[in-house]
């Protein structure tokens, strides 16, 4: 069931586990992890595939050497897979549940069966993978294509469901009116989505083959040419790119397709890069490979391989980036609170909903600096860092004490992608306080600003910026004036 506007209290967010990662924001670290997991998940999908079509190839007389390149594939796809895509799967978890347990918490309660599922084929893809690792060269060949078309088949699956999970954080569609969870898991960008991340699968594990195809002995440079005509049709595939990239997004809500066609500077950044890299992949592995046959060396494939590293980091950066202010679009924002509990939290303080002390208490002179700094930890932290990565020190330091009240009053005017300020008028000054504090380099003195007049000026500014997120919050704001 989709979250209930007029019950606030099951979702209260609170600061458990308290983490600091400065001067790494958490966003950092879950995105860090993030990158190196899918794009290690995407190689092992599309491996299966190609030692598959290797396997029909050897099967068929199409090509002798197919066996020998699929010995020494298999062994990097089950170190890759099975235990590096493992363990960072699982530190994905850890940090996910570290940074923002309300949201894995949320997807989760919703796609639970869904997410079993998913597991389910993973689990399948690891005993086909075992299987063929450990007894693949004593069974006959219709048995180790069957056992491969099981491991590619598991794969697929596995990105399949997880694909419906991830895209209905952007698009979560009916799901929002109707809480039916296949109207979330086929949301409008499920099926764009999947057919991109398909492409990249296939072209990871044609550059992964052709590093591995490189790297191991017992081939002429004859023989890798060979090798590598048979490895390019799986370039092919980013010929559909443009399309499938113009399709996601047109799914894509309007203001964010709006950030990454130039609304966002560095969304707009990361796009480019994305693009531009997928070209160069594209290009060479189409063109040079495919259509002219040419061969590529450990180094070239290596440097692509470094390229699809940087596509899959920009793309994933979008992906997250294009969701703000939320972490599920309508449902939750970024600092874990729901468009319900905002107006709530305003009354109660967000502070009410978190028990736990500072680590260093003594570290800060008076009770409103402490006060600034668990407002801080529980409505900043999840993106910024007070002197690190998106430091607040940076951004707002230099602000004069009354543009910054203004300023975080209004945070959802400020930018698009910034939240509404959940906390009180007193939390906003304290936090206020803090930052300038912290600008200040800690003095060991600090006077406390409580001056009823400016808590009601702040109050004023809070209610100007309503409790909705932008655009909604500016066109509201525009129907009070017009009356």
């Amino acid at each position: 069931m989709p979250l209930d506007p007029a019950s606030a209290a099951p979702l209260l967010p609170t600061a458990y586990p308290v983490q600091d990662y400065d001067p790494l924001m958490k966003g950092m670290v879950i995105g860090g992890i993030g990158i190196l997991h899918v794009f290690l998940a995407s190689f092992a999908i599309g491996g299966g595939f190609l030692l598959w079509w290797f396997e029909w190839l050897g099967q068929t007389g199409r090509e002798p050497l197919a066996r020998r390149f699929i010995d020494s594939v298999f062994r990097a796809l089950i170190f890759v897979s099975f235990i590096v895509g493992a363990l960072t799967g699982v530190g994905m978890w850890l940090t996910a549940i570290q940074i923002s347990s309300p949201t894995i918490g949320l997807m989760v309660d919703v796609f639970h069966w869904v997410w079993a599922t998913e597991w389910l084929f993973f689990w399948l893809e690891v005993v086909a993978g075992y299987a063929f690792f450990r007894y693949g060269d004593r069974l006959d060949g219709r048995t180790r294509l069957r056992l491969l078309t099981i491991y590619s088949i598991a794969g697929f699956g596995s990105l399949f469901w997880i694909n419906g999970i991830l895209s209905w954080q952007l698009t979560p569609g009916e799901w929002v009116e109707t809480g039916s969870v296949w109207a979330g898991f086929f949301n409008p960008t499920f099926w764009p989505s999947l057919l991109f991340r398909t492409v990249v699968c296939f072209t990871l594990a044609a550059l992964g083959g052709t590093i591995v195809l490189n790297l191991v002995g017992g081939f002429t440079r004859e023989e890798r040419e060979r090798l590598l005509h048979r490895i390019s049709p799986f370039f092919l595939p980013m010929l559909a790119m443009p399309f499938l990239g113009a399709w996601y997004l047109a799914a894509m809500p309007e203001d964010s397709r709006d950030w990454i066609l130039g609304g966002s500077m560095v969304i707009n950044m990361f796009f480019n890069i994305a693009v531009g890299a997928s070209a160069l992949i594209g290009g060479y592995g189409v063109i040079a490979l495919w259509r002219q046959r040419n061969f590529m060396n450990g180094a070239t494939a290596t440097l692509l391989a470094a390229l699809a590293v940087g596509a899959t980091g920009a793309g994933e950066f979008i992906r997250e980036g294009v969701r703000k202010p939320y972490t599920v679009r309508e449902t939750l924002f970024s600092t874990a609170v729901t468009p319900a509990q905002v107006a709530t939290l305003r009354e109660t303080g967000i502070l009410a909903t978190d028990p736990y002390p500072l680590r260093d208490p003594e570290a800060y002179p008076t009770d409103q600096l402490r006060e600034g700094r668990l407002v801080y930890r529980n409505l900043c932290s999840i993106c910024h860092t007070v002197h690190g990565a998106m430091a607040l020190n940076a951004l707002m330091g230099e602000w004069s004490i009354e543009q910054k009240r203004l300023m975080v009053a209004k945070l959802q005017w400020t930018g698009g992608y910034m939240p509404p300020f959940a906390g009180s008028a007193g939390e906003l000054e304290s936090l206020v306080q803090y930052i300038a504090w912290e600008h200040a380099k800690r003095p060991k003195e600090w006077r406390e600003s409580r001056d009823p007049e400016v808590i009601e000026e702040i109050e004023r500014m809070l209610e100007e910026a309503t409790t909705l997120p932008s655009p909604a919050a500016q066109k509201a704001a525009a129907g009070e004036e017009s009356r």
